[in-house]
């Protein structure tokens, strides 16, 4: 069967769309491409199975609308499938309304925004097939192996039956073996496309793996991404420093980027950064990973820079312990200077993200989480950071809680891009808001900030991340000027 896993190109004013392997949408005016693990796994293991397959990102290739449609329709497939999130998912509905009149293929939505709410695509759009969950590639491999027998499906699968009404086949269930994925066949999904252009890479070219699904908390209420993954599972250390070592010695990959939403811990760890060391990797790679503070003790961020780590990105939200309560994150305020010292004092570059907007706080909570992100780049804590804006996402708790309140200001999801408030804050305007967004970026612009910087530069790498760091900052702030609201 020919399966096309496509991107469609999504011209905007606002910017270009982060959509791939994403938790938190953005538009932004610099590229940044991140590599689509859970995509090109499904890619994969449709090539593994005999399959004909075409991954076309029309996003990362810069490919305009025509040639595009020249090389997906070109290659004839029996079923498209597209990835949709919140923000772009009524542009996605569009397209496939075109697309009904091109092909004969069967359509198939996947994403956080469709596992939530899948039977409004069904009302909004042609689609034929919503896979729900993480494990979308798995079940897109059972659905084409199926050849669209619905007796053969696995649980998580919506469709529509032969009178056009909408089935599914239950509740999905992550209960596949990780191990048993394979590699992902990066020529296949042509790799280089993210190995440049992403500013978590300080050496390029870099690429993604994920070594779990997706965050062991998995409680915190604003995060799509729990949506698709309750359940928290691994990939064996053994099995991931060996793909580790491949995409080193098989594509000269020098730095990748572990994207499981928290990166595993405990003797899981102590495991990977033993191996990592054993086979002297970190003499030739370096890694990057999401990680929660209050969970490692020192003594394992110095084992993690032995093992090759480099960056450490964790997800702060908020210097204000009501709003981290809140958000079930588990977390307190402390906990975040004492780790972030850990992990810099270690060597590590730590990166942090906060969001502003909550509809709870005012100016006053506003300016500790400012004050707070900007003391942790004057000192060296933060090497960098990234601000967004409070987004409920559909399937959150977060959703849930402020639409019965009353409090959502809209349900257009074109406006959930993180450009405008879409959440009623009673005690901060919009301006405020984005105010304190710009005011936290210009953080970097501190002497002692730009002063760490500087020590910090040893290498041409260094030197080449930094200068890319700088164009970065400089859009960010365009993102959440005034203007950027439109």
């Amino acid at each position: 069967m020919r399966v096309a896993i496509a991107y469609p190109p999504l011209k905007s004013e606002k910017g270009v769309a982060l959509l791939t392997q994403n938790r938190q949408f953005q538009w932004f005016s610099r590229p940044t491409y991140i590599f689509p693990v859970v995509p090109a796994t499904a890619a994969t293991m449709l090539k593994k199975a005999g399959h004909e397959v075409l991954f076309l990102d029309a996003i990362a290739g810069e490919l305009d609308e025509d040639e595009f449609e020249r090389r997906l329709w070109g290659f004839n497939p029996e079923v498209v499938v597209l990835e949709t999130k919140t923000p772009v998912v009524k542009r996605h509905w569009e397209w496939l309304g075109r697309a009904q009149g091109r092909s004969g293929a069967k359509f198939v939505l996947v994403g956080d925004h469709v596992t939530a709410l899948p039977e409004e695509s069904f009302a909004r759009s042609p689609v034929d097939y919503i896979l729900t969950g993480g494990d979308w590639d798995f079940l897109l491999a059972n659905l084409v192996s199926s050849r669209f027998d619905a007796s053969k499906f696995e649980p998580g699968i919506w469709y529509r039956d032969g009178d056009g009404t909408v089935r599914s086949t239950g509740p999905f269930e992550l209960n596949h073996d990780l191990d048993t994925a394979p590699w992902i066949d990066r020529d296949l999904v042509d790799w280089r496309l993210y190995a440049e252009k992403n500013g978590n890479f300080r050496r390029t070219p870099g690429t993604y793996i994920m070594a779990g699904r997706d965050c062991w908390h998995a409680k915190c209420t604003f995060c799509s991404w729990t949506t698709l993954y309750p359940r928290y599972r691994t990939r064996s250390p053994r099995n991931v420093v060996d793909e580790i070592e491949y995409l080193v010695e098989r594509y000269g990959v020098k730095e990748i980027m572990d994207d499981s939403g928290s990166f595993p811990v405990g003797p899981w760890l102590t495991k990977f950064c033993e191996e990592m060391i054993r086979r002297g990797l970190p003499r030739r790679v370096r890694i990057d990973c999401n990680m929660r503070f209050g969970r490692l003790a020192k003594a394992d961020y110095e084992l993690m820079r032995k093992a090759g780590f480099r960056l450490v990105l964790f997800g702060v939200e908020s210097a204000n312990q009501t709003t981290l309560d809140r958000f079930a994150k588990a977390l307190k305020v402390e906990d975040v200077e004492k780790g972030a010292a850990w992990a810099t004092e270690a060597g590590l570059d730590v990166h942090l993200t906060f969001m502003f907007g909550h509809q709870w706080e005012g100016p006053e909570e506003i300016a500790n989480t400012v004050r707070l992100a900007r003391r942790l780049l004057a000192c060296g804590h933060a090497s960098t950071l990234q601000c967004t804006i409070t987004i409920p996402y559909p399937g959150t708790p977060l959703f849930r809680q402020l639409k019965e309140s009353g409090d959502l200001l809209t349900l257009d999801w074109d406006e959930y891009d993180m450009r405008r408030q879409v959440v009623r804050t009673p005690r901060a305007s919009e301006d405020e808001i984005k105010a304190a967004v710009r005011d936290v970026y210009r953080g970097f612009l501190q002497p002692r900030a730009l002063w760490h910087r500087i020590a910090s530069t040893r290498t041409l790498f260094d030197f080449r991340f930094y200068w890319r760091g700088m164009r970065s900052l400089m859009g960010h702030i365009v993102d959440f000027s005034r203007a950027s609201r439109k």
